[in-house]
């Protein structure tokens, strides 16, 4: 019998992969296929669910074709992105509302007034965002016609994209998410670990659309007959923030890691004790395994890899988003040019939803290289901003940060976050923590693996950045951030 792989399905916000895993981690065989962002109006972001579908499929099936002995699926996928879909035929009701979509912010501004937002945070740990799932779902049932109706009659399906796509692998026979995923739509209640009735009502959402949730690992099904050679057991999913947790093996209180994809998203694994962030932070599902629930704090930025991404498209300023850095270090320092990447608003601790990017301190000697140094420099920045606010929350100043993300492969920000923070950055061996994350769930369903222990002990450091730049140039680069972000809020 041939070692045991493992699937694991990352589908992301501006891609669908599949990613074949060895027991050990190495990465056997990828497939990857974009997906194309819509924006139909100002602050408008939608995807295509069904191009959603059938790009992972490709993907899956592309990875599959010459594999042996994969024991079992594991689902990871960009959170809160909304999906409504008809029960009997499958098919969308309308797009999905992808999480950076910013059209119910005014919903959300009358809720706030209304002083919903203590109730709130205190069951789901959540600040009053259109971010989160349930105005955007609560927008589809007022603004598709025919879609409350249908709703209120049971003939329709709420999911994230995790929900989708499993409701897909089974041929609709399952409609199921789980806590981390639940956990971020503002409808779940993380500490009773069960849909809440008062905010279903908040949100005029029938509890009929929702679906059911179980443990990060957990027996989700088989895939039906017909979408590869055999069926597959589908074992493990988990949201992608904290799919990437569990894929760096922070198992352990005051653990942090932060992955620089899309956007930026800090972790701190704070244990099994739910604890409600004082500083305009998110208490979250780190993972749920045998019916315990792990909580961790979470810094959100929005935009991180994206900016960069706006420099290549929008501006041109490159072809390749790798040429970032050779770019930015052709200067010395940022000629005090500074770029917040608001594009959709401020997240985490500022959330202003109505924010909107720019880049301040331009003069005449400005160039290309310092607005893209600058871009790169904002992701130290923001990460700063969280890390002051997770100190604030749980009195811990973590010792070391464990990075992962498309701009870890940026030599030049990895070693610019560790010299804001003040503290070693480490670069795991596989640097696709999302998709082992959920490989390592689907593996301890099926006893590929037999406890958290033989993850944490198969992680592997490989590159350590260490802080080398001076206290007074460190205050003077973060002063000037926070003057720029200010002029944002003001």
């Amino acid at each position: 019998m041939t070692t045991p792989t493992l699937l694991a399905i990352d589908q992301g916000t501006t891609s669908s992969r599949a990613i074949l895993f060895s027991k050990d981690g190495d990465i056997v065989a990828l497939r990857q296929k974009e997906l194309t962002l819509h924006y139909p109006h100002k602050g408008w972001v939608e995807q295509d669910p069904n191009d959603i579908w059938n790009d992972t499929l490709w993907a899956c099936q592309a990875v599959l074709k010459d594999a042996q002995n994969v024991a079992a699926i594991g689902i990871t996928n960009q959170r809160e992105t909304t999906i409504l879909w008809d029960r009997k035929t499958g098919q969308p009701v309308y797009n999905a509302i992808v999480w950076q979509d910013r059209r119910t912010a005014d919903f959300c501004a009358t809720l706030k007034e209304g002083d919903h937002e203590a109730m709130i945070r205190e069951r789901t740990g959540l600040l009053l965002d259109p971010y989160f799932s349930a105005s955007k779902i609560d927008w589809i049932l007022s603004n598709v016609e025919g879609a409350r109706a249908k709703a209120e009659a049971g003939d329709l399906a709420f999911g994230t994209v995790d929900t989708w796509l499993l409701w897909n692998l089974t041929g609709g026979k399952i409609h199921a998410t789980d806590a981390t995923n639940a956990g971020r739509t503002m409808l779940y209640n993380i500490r009773t670990q069960e849909w809440d009735d008062e905010l279903l009502k908040l949100f005029n959402i029938p509890r009929s659309l929702l679906p059911d949730v179980k443990d990060n690992v957990a027996d989700f099904d088989k895939t039906a007959s017909g979408l590869f050679d055999h069926e597959i057991q589908i074992g493990g999913m988990a949201g992608d923030q904290q799919a990437a947790l569990i894929g760096q093996a922070c198992f352990e209180e005051n653990m942090v890691k932060s992955t620089y994809g899309t956007g930026c998203f800090a972790l701190m694994n704070i244990g099994t004790t739910f604890r409600e962030s004082k500083n305009r932070l998110l208490t979250t599902p780190a993972y749920c395994l045998n019916g315990e629930m792990n909580y961790a704090i979470e810094g959100s930025i929005f935009v991180a890899g994206a900016a960069v991404q706006w420099l290549r498209d929008g501006l041109g300023l490159f072809k390749d988003a790798a040429e970032s850095e050779g770019i930015a270090t052709a200067v010395h320092d940022n000629n005090g040019v500074y770029f917040v990447p608001a594009f959709t608003g401020l997240g985490a601790p500022y959330w202003n939803p109505h924010a909107r990017a720019s880049i301040t301190g331009l003069t005449r000697e400005s160039n290309a290289a310092h607005i893209t140094r600058a871009a790169l420099e904002a992701q130290a920045y923001q990460t700063l901003d969280l890390m002051e606010a997770m100190k604030a929350d749980t009195n811990h100043d973590p010792d070391i940060i464990r990075a992962d993300g498309g701009l870890t492969a940026n030599r030049f920000v990895c070693q610019f976050i560790a010299d804001m923070l003040d503290k070693p950055v480490e670069i795991p061996k596989i640097t696709e923590t999302t998709a082992l994350g959920a490989a390592y769930l689907a593996g301890l369903q099926t006893g590929v693996y037999n406890e958290l222990d033989e993850i944490t002990q198969s992680w592997q450091c490989a590159q350590r950045y260490t802080p080398q730049m001076a206290p007074d140039s460190r205050k003077e680069l973060y002063d000037g951030w926070k003057h720029a972000v200010n002029r944002l809020l003001t």
